[in-house]
């Protein structure tokens, strides 16, 4: 598969991942009991899938101290921002507000993170923060012409 249509299918997937969470959440009447199921989910898909790929691929050797590290603390971000959004909802977020503060804000901190780790050998085209604008408004037209609950 391409990574275009790898990459839409992870918007696909977290585009849907705040209202399925905050379904769940209001289905089973506590937060932390849809968090649970959701480590349930990372645990398979995230432990499951790449534990058999290395396993067909004979691949369990070779993983450095600094790959492990970093890819760990990578995988302790992306549950703690799942924790964030669990208590954004408990708090009196809806996700008509929550998700596109989190897809509105995350490319922008992205690129500045990829660009400080990362460092570009020429700077940033003045487009560049003409986009980040542009980002900046568009999340902020979401947020104000969203759909009334």
């Amino acid at each position: 598969m391409s990574w275009m249509a790898l990459a839409a299918s992870a918007a696909i997937s977290w585009g849907l991942y705040g209202a399925s969470l905050h379904r769940g959440q209001t289905d089973l009447g506590n937060p932390m009991r849809a968090m649970l199921c959701v480590g349930i989910a990372y645990f398979l898909i995230g432990v499951l899938v790449p534990s058999a790929a290395l396993t067909q691929q004979g691949e369990w050797r070779n993983f450095t101290v600094s790959g492990t590290a970093t890819a760990t603390i990578a995988g302790a971000l992306g549950a703690l921002g799942a924790v964030c959004i669990t208590y954004a909802f408990r708090n009196g977020g809806s996700p008509t507000i929550v998700m596109p503060l989190v897809f509105g804000g995350a490319p922008l901190i992205n690129v500045i993170a990829t660009m400080m780790i990362h460092p570009p050998k020429v700077g940033p085209s003045p487009l560049f923060y003409v986009g980040v604008m542009m980002a900046a408004a568009g999340a902020g037209m979401v947020l104000y012409y969203r759909p009334a609950p």
